[in-house]
């Protein structure tokens, strides 16, 4: 199976947290990935995602490290959404 990833970036105004995470994260940049397989047999080339990875600055190491942690594409929506619409 033919498998394709696709970054993004997302932004947080305030600090939240997601399901797979075990710690609230700051507001800021992050990265995202989106793991998307082919479906085979259509008449047109389509996909479908099957994971989503954060990348988190790793704070406990003095080096530049990251943590990569997979979620829920929808927790991340929701999560997003729940920013945007906190007061300034």
């Amino acid at each position: 199976m033919f498998t394709r990833t696709t970054h993004s970036i997302v932004h947080f105004n305030a600090p939240f947290v997601l399901k797979g995470v075990d710690k609230t994260l700051p507001a800021g940049d992050y990265d995202i990935d989106h793991d998307e397989e082919l479906i085979d047999g259509l008449a047109r080339v389509a996909h479908r995602r099957v994971a989503t990875f954060i990348h988190v600055p790793c704070r406990s190491s003095k080096l530049s490290t990251r943590q990569v942690f997979p979620i829920d594409h929808f927790d991340l929506e929701a999560a997003l959404l729940e920013d945007q619409s906190r007061p300034e």
